[in-house]
């Protein structure tokens, strides 16, 4: 039996169920347990030991957090070793409310999965942003793609602000009708419309001494622009229908994965408005840009996941992780998540394959592909000069197309052609 430590607290004692410890694991690990109750377990043991009846109680039972087969390699220990180690300092950040000085998590849902996780240079750049900008009470205007966790962002800024014992109250501006948005956000008296037949607080009010999360910001409607412009210079508001001024105190957190800029010079967002939201910046790299985080998501997400889907001991196959990393990941980490919980139900015996996992899309693996026409590699060629100059643009088609050498109208075509629209999720101009 061994310890680790990072130089302050044991966070890991690593037990190898050789020999004599082989007849005595469980006693072992309950030893371990108890000797060092915040520490994380990792149990190495012969391979046919690893679907037997104690190891699978240890895990069951939460003594054991990791289980590997012998021998154990160098590289293997590393990497189990930082894992537990990311999830020993994730559940003392939860803890404690704070978020770890270097990578880790910002937090976790009511279930229990994880927030945001990453220990790349990107996601370490996201969270000393989060840390300074929770520790002031002005707006917050956070970019990214589809799924990048701005939400999540956001809730982490709220809960390590000074505004963390108020609400957290959020709004999808893109996923309400736009005659409803007023209503939602302002709320509404009796007989303001047909159907308001009493008075109803609307988000703003709810979020008194807390938090708004103003969700696709970038889709609010035109015509009640001003009326948010108003709220965020004064605080004041009325209901819909109602002739009380309100003043409500909260903290302004928006999120957006089109380009604000560009709709300002399209006309489609304000530009005063803008520059209200846009205080302070916070961009959420896509999946893709994160290097070596989207193995250590998937190894983090299956750890936390495994147990709700009866397969405690379940591991990705090397094979698994290779497809992991080479995959563009456009939904970014939901659909990875949702690619693991795929994983996690149909693999057998334990092991998550790149087929269990959907993305085994290449049934004609081995077998020689006739080469491409002139055409078609041409346009391959097209769609990734686009797709690159639109990540390093941070999905800005103005930045992209300079960077192109091209207009933005020639790019918007280009993006039509190649059905890159919806991907970026930018409307192209006809």
């Amino acid at each position: 039996m061994s310890t680790v430590d990072d130089g302050h607290r044991v966070f890991a004692v690593v037990i190898e169920g050789r020999g004599r410890l082989r007849r005595h694991l469980a006693s072992a690990a309950a030893a371990a347990a108890e000797a060092f109750p915040a520490a994380r377990l990792l149990l190495a043991v012969e391979p046919e030991e690893l679907e037997s009846e104690t190891v699978a109680t240890l895990v069951a039972d939460g003594v054991a957090h990791l289980v590997a087969p012998l021998p154990l390699s160098l590289a293997d220990l590393t990497a189990d070793l930082h894992r537990l180690w990311l999830l020993w300092h994730i559940d003392a950040a939860g803890a404690a409310s704070d978020m770890p000085s270097g990578g880790g998590s910002a937090g976790a849902t009511a279930d229990g999965e994880p927030l945001m996780v990453g220990d790349g240079t990107a996601m370490r750049e996201a969270f000393a942003r989060i840390r300074r900008f929770a520790a002031t009470d002005v707006p917050v205007l956070i970019t990214g793609e589809s799924g990048t966790g701005k939400e999540l962002a956001a809730r982490a800024i709220h809960e390590r602000s000074a505004v963390a014992g108020g609400p957290f109250v959020a709004i999808n501006c893109g996923g309400i009708p736009a005659d409803l948005v007023a209503a939602e956000l302002f709320g509404h008296e009796k007989g303001a419309f047909t159907g308001a037949h009493q008075r109803r607080p609307g988000r703003i009010e709810m979020a008194d001494g807390g938090t708004l999360f103003l969700d696709e910001i970038g889709d609010f409607p035109m015509h009640l622009q001003p009326h948010l412009l108003r709220f965020l210079q004064e605080g004041t508001f009325e209901r819909v229908g109602g002739l009380e001024t309100l003043r409500i105190n909260t903290r302004i957190i928006a999120a957006t994965n089109v380009d604000l800029e560009e709709a300002v010079d399209s006309k489609t967002f304000r530009r005063d408005l803008f520059f209200r939201l846009n205080v302070l910046r916070l961009h959420l790299p896509p999946l893709r840009e994160r290097g070596d985080d989207v193995t250590l998501l998937a190894r983090y997400y299956i750890d936390r996941l495994r147990h709700a889907h009866g397969k405690p001991l379940a591991r990705l196959t090397p094979e698994a992780l290779v497809a992991i990393r080479n995959h563009p990941w456009p939904g970014n980490v939901r659909q990875l998540i949702s690619a693991l919980r795929r994983g996690l139900t149909l693999c057998r015996r334990g092991r998550i394959t790149s087929a269990d996992l959907g993305l085994n899309d290449d049934p004609a693996a081995g077998s020689e592909a006739p080469p491409p026409s002139l055409e078609a590699a041409r346009a391959e060629a097209e769609k990734a000069a686009v797709l690159s100059a639109m990540r390093h643009a941070h999905n800005r088609p103005s930045a992209a197309a300079e960077t192109l050498g091209i207009s933005r109208v020639t790019l918007y075509s280009l993006m039509k052609k190649h059905d890159l629209a919806r991907r970026f999720e930018l409307k192209t101009r006809r």
